[in-house]
């Protein structure tokens, strides 16, 4: 696809930590446990250590190099990511940074040459930098200063400059630069942002950009600005909650496409005609739409959409908008892709709930194979010895149908029932996905059953489902999470006595708040990086998060107003009531859920005479990017889990 990049999903307050991975949908629990049980013809079972799933490679990011060669990606097998060149033949792999301490994120090859940009952040306190590399190895920090955040936007339609977006101004809102590639990369200014707004993608011939205004988490409000002029178009005018994302601009200039649930539950994917400010839906379906986006020549158009917890790619004919036939690869589900110059192949990543994200290349003319470039999983894991995740549903305390995915370990039975754990999402609008998921399988693996609900409030069932918990979160969303332990139990090989609640961000808070308000529901939890202080964390958001700042105070409460409910809610103020015991994980440069946050929690808990593993991580923010930091966590979740459930 091009190298603009698709605009933040902004509903998602409190990142995702952990997301897990799910199969083909299931028609009922018993034909689950059924199919599961089937499979207990494989002879024995290994039991890998976190040694072994963490020795798997993760990869992200695809961008081809000036002659196909080779795709840009980020990898962390040396410890953290790094940036390597992959070559497309299959040969190899070269390493390009070697940082020992600070996560190095790909972003994009130059056009014409071996130069590439790469991002990172310092020791994850969230404050990235862009920086350029040269084929001799120099590096130039492109947004340099203290306290600034900046990311890439793109390159320009004649691949001679390219967009930076950057808060150094005005800590509170991004600007837009445009930078130059001639000598000393200099830049001026393209986009002042003095509104709130999010500056989105941006037309090829530089004169249009697509703003969003976030009102709450489900209202917001698209425009284009026309830079020749400064006029400034209204793209969604409307009335009640409307929630709309920008997506591309047509590669000819003439329409801007977006996505919305405008007279609908589910984002679809609508072309606005910047002349005449016609309208017309191009894709719409009973899922959302994620994205529609033009591959780098403006050939073709990609659409993804998220059908059951999984991307679904279409593509069309860019002029016609004829379908065509997306690039696949048997048995994998495919989650992106990336074009080459010249609109000849496409980079694929491609996983399974058994393994990790793989990168392929495949051509778009031939019906050739598509080239596996990378073996992610650790070649001493057998992936038949990792179990497949099925969508389950239930009904909730009051009727409400709640999705999830379910992993049953190979030798769980009604004889030989196993302890499971409720996994929550992060977000408070996330999604439990179908991705591999190293942690999952791991526990899956030593003999516990995992389930990863989509309560009430997740993204990906419709506006309505999503909205359901707004100002009633830890109340309305933890009713699911409480009322999913019947589901579990009707399985038949999970012990009633035996179940726990793990979660990573505003899963972590869920797992705090099951303890503190329901104490009797779970007999252990795991919060891995979690509020626990909704009024602390509101009132210490980061200062580039003001854009949204009015949506975050609507969806979960404004301090200053609504300072009873928000205590009503946080565990730290009802620690008393814990009694069960729990293990607490903490990056102590996270930017968004303080330390302060965790150490009183675990002070609070501890004062109850109830046993608490606490491990705060010095060089980590708000989830893991060091190898080592991840696999010491995981562990010490096992050996706690082991010992108290």
């Amino acid at each position: 696809m091009s190298d603009h990049r698709i605009p933040p999903v902004i509903s998602l307050i409190f990142a995702a930590l952990i997301l897990s991975g799910c199969g083909p949908e299931s028609d009922s629990t018993a034909q689950i446990i059924s199919d599961t049980q089937s499979e207990s013809s494989i002879p024995s079972i290994s039991n890998y250590t976190i040694e072994d799933f963490m020795s798997s490679t993760a990869y992200r990011g695809a961008s081809f190099s000036h002659d196909n060669a080779k795709i840009l990606v980020s990898n962390n097998s040396s410890g953290i990511y790094n940036v390597y060149a992959v070559n497309t033949d299959g040969s190899g792999e070269t390493q390009l940074t070697d940082s020992t301490t600070n996560a190095m994120v790909a972003i994009s090859y130059f056009p014409d040459d071996e130069r590439f940009l790469f991002t990172a952040d310092q020791g994850g306190n969230e404050l990235n930098h862009l920086y350029l590399q040269g084929p001799n190895g120099s590096v130039v920090d492109l947004t340099p200063g203290e306290n600034l955040k900046a990311s890439f936007s793109g390159w320009a339609g004649d691949n001679q400059s390219f967009y930076v977006q950057t808060n150094e101004r005005d800590p509170r809102f991004f600007d837009v630069y445009e930078y130059s590639l001639s000598e000393g990369y200099p830049r001026e200014m393209f986009f002042l942002n003095e509104e709130g707004f999010f500056p989105s993608s941006i037309s090829d011939n530089g004169q249009y950009i697509s703003l969003l205004k976030a009102i709450t988490t489900n209202d917001t409000n698209l425009y284009v600005q026309d830079l020749s002029n400064g006029e400034r178009t209204e793209i969604t005018p409307h009335t009640g909650n409307v929630s709309s994302s920008p997506s591309a601009f047509s590669p000819d200039n003439l329409y801007f496409y977006y996505t919305t649930d405008e007279g609908s539950e589910y984002q679809h994917l609508m072309r606005h005609d910047l002349a005449n400010g016609d309208k017309e839906t191009v894709v719409e379906m009973d899922w959302d739409i994620y994205y529609g986006v033009f591959s780098r020549e403006g050939n073709y158009l990609v659409v993804a959409a998220n059908v059951e917890a999984r991307t679904q790619l279409l593509m069309y004919d860019a002029n016609t908008l004829e379908p065509l036939d997306a690039p696949g690869i048997d048995n994998v589900n495919v989650t992106s892709v990336q074009f080459s110059h010249g609109d000849t192949e496409v980079a694929l990543y491609g996983s399974g709930s058994r393994f990790p994200s793989d990168l392929f290349v495949k051509s778009i003319s031939s019906n050739e194979q598509a080239r596996r470039l990378t073996q992610s999983l650790n070649a001493n894991i057998d992936s038949e010895h990792l179990v497949d995740a099925d969508v389950v549903r239930f009904s909730s305390y009051d009727g409400v149908e709640v999705p999830g995915v379910l992993y049953v370990p190979h030798s769980a039975s009604a004889d030989n029932k196993a302890a499971a754990m409720v996994w929550v999402h992060g977000g408070p609008g996330g999604q439990t996905r179908a991705s591999y998921n190293p942690l999952i399988q791991f526990l899956v693996n030593h003999g516990y059953v995992v389930y990863g609900i989509n309560n009430r409030g997740s993204s990906g069932y419709g506006k309505t489902f999503y909205a359901m918990d707004d100002q009633r979160h830890g109340e309305a969303d933890l009713g699911d999470v409480v009322a999913s332990k019947q589901m579990l139990i009707d399985t038949g090989v999970v012990d009633p006595e035996r179940i726990g609640i793990i979660g990573g961000s505003y899963g972590g808070y869920m797992v705090v708040a099951a303890l503190a308000f329901e104490p009797d529901a779970f007999e252990v939890g795991v919060d891995i990086f979690g509020v626990t202080n909704w009024l602390r964390t509101l009132e210490n958001i980061p200062p580039w998060w003001e854009a949204q700042k009015v949506a975050l105070y609507t969806e979960m409460g404004d301090p200053a107003t609504d300072r009873e409910r928000l205590e009503r809610i946080s565990p730290l103020f009802h620690a008393e009531n814990i009694v069960k015991p729990m293990i607490v994980l903490q990056g102590a440069n996270d930017p968004r859920v303080l330390q302060i946050e965790s150490d009183e929690m675990v002070a609070a808990v501890r004062r109850n005479d109830v046993h608490v593993d606490y491990h705060v991580y010095p060089d980590e923010g708000h989830g893991f990017r060091n190898k080592e930091n991840e696999i010491n966590g995981y562990r010490a979740i096992r050996e706690f889990l082991d010992r108290y459930l």
